[in-house]
């Protein structure tokens, strides 16, 4: 699809516009094969299937602050991917304020379980099913991630993902998280979402490993909190590497995600093939 043939989202901010229109060109051409996993047009995923498949499979998330974005964001990320015979999937999810949590949330868990089901016929492997996402794709996917209450009602296996690879991550909602305002996701006021909504106070079992990613100039609350995640998960028992993308903000740690000599692709592809 294209982001005109979505129904209406929040208006972009400042921010958001600049990022739309930079993501939308570096993926011009880069063509998947579109399904749907529900029934609302934000309820899709795109597959690109590389030329010769090795196994892993990456379903990404993309960020927008939970009110904004779309799937065809991510499709920059394909090429890298695919060059590594990843089979590379960008997800969409319903959006605030008309979804709140765990609305977008349970939308990324039925992404999974999509993709979980279908990827061998694209030539991927269900048991290595890794997840992640930027900002707040990455917030979903980490959530998932570390949670172990979710998969059996869907059918799934408690270990069907396999490891996350989130780049520049929220994983803290409460109190002292240093954000700036409360996410319209999370609902009414007082209706005490932000800690079940936050990874870093949800880590359940022995978590899967992590690839962690954010700028060097990313938010500085973002920084921290990868900071708090990397240790709470590596408390947890949970393998874990925090990347640093020198020179990036926040909306360039995401493109630093496609370029496959960079910093990031070749990172993940590694940590992909040793788990």
């Amino acid at each position: 699809m294209r982001p005109e043939q979505y129904p209406p989202q929040e208006p972009f901010s400042e921010l958001g516009a600049r990022y739309h229109a930079e993501v939308i060109r570096r993926g011009a051409g880069v063509d998947g094969t579109e399904f749907r996993y529900g029934d609302d047009p934000y309820q899709s995923l795109t597959v690109f299937r590389p030329q010769k498949a090795t196994g892993p499979v990456l379903l990404f998330v993309h960020g927008g602050g939970w009110t904004n974005g779309y799937k065809e964001w991510m499709s920059f990320m394909a090429p890298a991917m695919s060059a590594a015979g990843i089979v590379f999937v960008s997800a969409g999810y319903r959006l605030a304020p008309k979804a709140v949590f765990p609305t977008g949330l349970m939308d990324a868990a039925a992404a999974v379980a999509w993709v979980y089901r279908a990827v061998s016929s694209h030539g991927g492997d269900p048991e290595r099913l890794f997840v992640g996402g930027h900002s707040a794709g990455g917030h979903y996917t980490a959530l998932l991630a570390v949670r172990r209450d979710w998969q059996t009602a869907i059918r799934l296996p408690r270990d069907v993902i396999r490891g996350c690879l989130p780049v520049s991550g929220v994983y803290d909602f409460t109190e002292g998280s240093g954000l700036s305002a409360r996410p319209r996701f999370l609902g009414p006021a007082g209706n005490g979402s932000e800690r079940p909504a936050s990874p870093l106070h949800n880590i359940q079992d022995k978590p899967p490993p992590f690839l962690i990613a954010h700028g060097s100039k990313d938010f500085p609350h973002l920084m921290r909190q990868a900071e708090e995640m990397e240790r709470a998960l590596a408390e947890a028992g949970g393998n874990v590497t925090r990347v640093v993308l020198e020179g990036c903000d926040h909306l360039s740690a995401s493109y630093a995600c496609g370029d496959a000599q960079g910093a990031w692709a070749p990172a993940a592809v590694k940590f992909m093939q040793e788990f």
